[in-house]
């Protein structure tokens, strides 16, 4: 039994004639003729009586075969309508790990944008420090992991993304930040509020104290860039923090944002995955959107390399 058999069957009940349902079918009156005896060979009954030139009669077998043909024919279109939701609507899971700074400060709305443009998607987020990311990529566990380049190894695919600088916090108005040349032994005369022991930061500005060989008063550990721009912007001390420079973070917070690229090289922040992974449309559609407004980056020329 073949599609176009059913079809025709039922539109031949529908228009009650041979010659409006070959003109419904855009077939020859002849061809849904042939069609409709091949059926009835095939079920070994006849499904039709002619009614002089122009009108048919069903038989009980030919009623019994069109509310097959009916039933068929309606689960085909739900089918192509489910369908057509899933092109346009795709079911899924993107699963999404960063540092708590880059998922408070910078994706918020590609997330925001990227759920209304597909709200089918199980958008799972994970807030974990660099070392966790890194973990969770290479353990399979999540699609991508954003962090800072310089943290990532070889073995995983590197998009780069936004550029970031390493920045000292101040209050407003504070006098570094009117200083036209700043050095290490201007910033240590301030209490520091620094990140905790460990932290790659952590370690570049001890190392830079012991070989300077100047004291500093840290007055404050913190794992947290927000709840040390909260402290800053109170007056407890200065604190640092690297930072997208188009996109400065803590904008409610009364704070100055003093460069030290003479103690940092720029560094920028990254998409990274395991090589081989898969990428349906939806979840390349995620990477879409963060590059929409960065022109010196050929995001396909990345995912070529999986």
């Amino acid at each position: 039994m073949e599609w176009q058999q059913i079809v025709a069957f039922y539109e031949l009940v529908r228009c009650g004639s041979f010659t409006k349902a070959a003109d419904k079918t855009y077939r020859t009156q002849s061809a849904i003729s042939q069609q409709i005896k091949a059926l009835e060979e095939e079920l070994g009954c006849t499904l039709v009586e002619r009614i002089g030139k122009k009108s048919i009669k069903l038989t009980r077998a030919g009623e019994l075969f069109f509310r097959f043909c009916k039933q068929v024919l309606s689960m085909y279109d739900a089918v192509v309508g489910e369908l057509e939701n899933i092109k346009d609507n795709p079911q899924g899971r993107l699963a999404i790990a960063a540092p708590y700074t880059t998922l408070y400060n910078v994706l918020p709305p590609y997330f925001r944008k990227y759920l209304s443009q597909y709200p089918g998607i199980e958008l799972i987020i994970l807030d974990r420090t660099q070392s966790e990311v890194l973990q969770l990529v290479n353990n399979g566990e999540v699609d991508f992991g954003i962090i800072l380049e310089s943290r990532v190894s070889q073995n995983l695919v590197v998009i780069p993304w936004h550029v970031v600088r390493f920045m000292l916090l101040t209050p407003i108005g504070h006098p570094l930040a009117g200083l036209k040349e700043l050095n290490l032994s201007d910033i240590v005369q301030y209490p520091l509020i620094l990140p905790l022991r460990g932290h790659p930061h952590r370690k570049r500005l001890d190392q830079l104290f012991a070989r300077e060989k100047v004291c500093c008063h840290v007055v404050m550990e913190s794992s947290n860039v927000e709840l040390s721009a909260l402290y800053v912007e109170n007056g407890l001390g200065i604190s640092f923090a690297t930072v997208i420079p188009h996109l400065l973070p803590f904008k409610y917070r009364k704070l100055e944002f003093i460069p030290l690229d003479w103690l940092f090289d720029p560094d920028r922040i990254a998409i990274v995955m395991r090589r081989g992974t898969e990428l349906p449309d939806y979840k390349k559609a995620f990477l879409q959107n963060l590059f929409t407004d960065i022109e010196d980056i050929d995001l396909n020329s990345y995912l070529a390399d999986l």
